[in-house]
């Protein structure tokens, strides 16, 4: 499980193989302008970031913040910021500006690489260096990247949890390189693929996907931000082959149903989605979308890497939602409510890849790391017999009603299963007599009209009465947070409000006989907010 010798010493900056692709397109930058980056290209202006940052008089360890919209010069600066010995630290643009400023603050961030529209989160202190000049910068002579010692930082990512500012999770040269070869390995001839990445590059999905890409000859498609309409066209336009995304991506490129039947989706043999709880809807909705795609659901950690499951040991076919089985260099247990070990409960996960610990929270990495060194990743899952993982949910979206434990994903799936129903969110509600009660919102299907009571009956008929919806509210849509996935704060956070008849809709035990009343479109965050988002899981 650990890394080959001649990587141990190998900047996780130096990826592109020059003897190979030194001339070949490596990123299509679809934006405006944004044009075809060769290896070469990315390679010499990667060196020429780490001669700019080095004559600013940055020394070893320090950190550089880039605050951008997906672009070519994005993944350069990220590159340079590494190979000079330095800390990568990408930030969430779509956080409010006081977090970002909480973020920058925290990293130690003295510089920052950052496109026009994103200038102005830059709070006083941080020199901004500007990312349109990343490109055409001039060569610096012979300058090779600084060899890291072992268990140097390389990036520095942060992800929120259930409370709290955004975390610091510093990632090393050496677990991630291992990444790197152990997808490579995994993965076959990554050459022949054009894949396209719309998720957000300070996101680890998207970065790690990035670098593999890179590092493995792959062309990388690059959108500046998700747009179902852009999206569908990039795939014709790129003829990309394998697509990747957050699950309400795709959920929300699957409803452009006119764009999709005009458009030539033949290119796509291969989808990879993670980062949320994937639907047996969704499933055969991209099957019939793309019927020559195989649909795989990848599963992964800021903290720990995005290399968990594989193919099946004996070569049995991956069971539909199923994350596959242990890869064989990942060290995986569950853990359950007594601490023991057993087919059921929360993921604990050892590899190359798991991070130091949170950057200065030593109480928090005590919380998630194990004297063992294994990461608790407080996601709970269940191994069936012939070794495949089921993902149920997050240990911190469970809670109690009438005293027993309700998983919010279990109920989701079971009201997604209602043909009326396109996608679901169910959030708990405090109740004065069961502790919390469930409450979803629901999105229905395309010319579907169901009532409150139409969801209640199907949640009673299919799951224990415990779990079921006590109110239902229907939106158009589900709100997204910044990377992409469901808002189940700002959910709940409504839910409260209307079930308290506080937000014109009846309070509870009101209207049921037929469509729920509509919830009014839920408020953008104020952006002086510093809620944090949902938790990342990338790919």
């Amino acid at each position: 499980m650990a890394p080959r010798p001649d990587d141990e010493r190998r900047n996780l900056g130096d990826l592109v193989d020059l003897a190979r692709d030194r001339e070949r397109v490596l990123v299509v930058d679809s934006r405006p302008g944004g044009g075809d980056w060769s290896g070469g290209r990315i390679h010499g202006q990667a060196r020429a970031v780490a001669a700019l940052l080095l004559a600013r008089g940055l020394r070893r360890g320090e950190r550089v913040a880039v605050l951008a919209a997906n672009r070519a010069e994005y993944l350069v600066a990220v590159l340079g910021i590494m190979q000079a010995g330095l800390v990568a630290a990408p930030v969430n643009v779509r956080l409010p500006r006081a977090t970002v400023g909480y973020v920058l603050r925290d990293s130690g961030a003295r510089l920052a690489f950052c496109d026009p529209d994103h200038r102005d989160l830059l709070p006083p202190g941080i020199d901004p260096l500007p990312l349109d000049e990343v490109g055409g910068l001039p060569p610096p002579g012979d300058l090779p990247a600084v060899p890291p010692e072992p268990g140097e930082v390389a990036m520095i990512l942060y992800t929120s949890g259930s409370s709290g500012p955004p975390k610091g999770v510093p990632l090393t040269h050496r677990g991630h390189r291992w990444v790197i070869e152990r997808r490579r390995q995994a993965g076959g001839d990554h050459r022949t693929e054009r894949i396209l990445v719309a998720a957000p590059l300070y996101h680890m999905n998207a970065l790690a996907l990035s670098q593999l890409a890179l590092a493995a000859g792959a062309v990388t498609v690059l959108l500046p931000r998700f747009d179902a309409e852009r999206y569908i066209d990039a795939i014709a336009r790129h003829r990309c082959t394998l697509i990747t995304s957050i699950p309400t991506m795709l959920a929300l490129v699957c409803r452009q149903s006119e764009r999709l039947a005009a458009t030539d989706l033949s290119s796509v043999r291969g989808i990879r989605m993670g980062s949320a709880p994937v639907t047996p809807e969704l499933v055969a909705r991209l099957r019939e979308v793309f019927p020559g795609a195989g649909v795989r659901i990848g599963y992964g950690t800021t903290e720990a890497g995005p290399v968990v499951f594989g193919a099946h040991p004996g070569g049995r076919p991956t069971p539909e939602l199923s994350l596959g089985c242990r890869d064989p260099e990942v060290e995986l247990r569950l853990v359950g409510p007594d601490g023991a070990e057993s087919d059921r409960g929360v993921l604990e996960m050892k590899c190359p890849a798991v991070m130091p610990g949170y950057h200065g929270l030593p109480d928090r990495t005590a919380e998630v790391m194990t004297a063992d060194g294994y990461y608790r990743t407080g996601d709970v899952m269940r191994r069936g017999a012939d070794g495949f993982f089921f993902f149920l949910g997050r240990e911190d979206d469970m809670f109690v009603c009438n005293g027993e434990n309700v998983y919010a994903e279990e109920v989701e799936r079971r009201i997604e299963a209602m043909p009326e129903a396109a996608e679901a969110c169910v959030v708990p509600v405090a109740d004065e007599v069961r502790g919390h009660m469930p409450v979803a919102w629901v999105v229905p299907a395309r010319g579907a009209s169901p009532g409150e009571d139409d969801v209640k009956r199907h949640a009673l008929a299919n799951g224990p009465a415990v779990e079921h919806p006590r109110r239902v509210f229907f939106l158009a849509e589900l709100p997204l947070g910044g990377t992409g996935k469901i808002d189940r704060r700002r959910l709940a956070a409504r839910a409260a409000r209307l079930v308290a008849g506080e937000d014109g809709a009846p309070p509870a035990g009101g209207r049921t006989g037929g469509p729920a009343p509509a919830a009014p479109p839920v408020p953008p965050p104020s952006p002086a907010a510093a809620s944090p988002l949902p938790r990342e899981k990338p790919e």
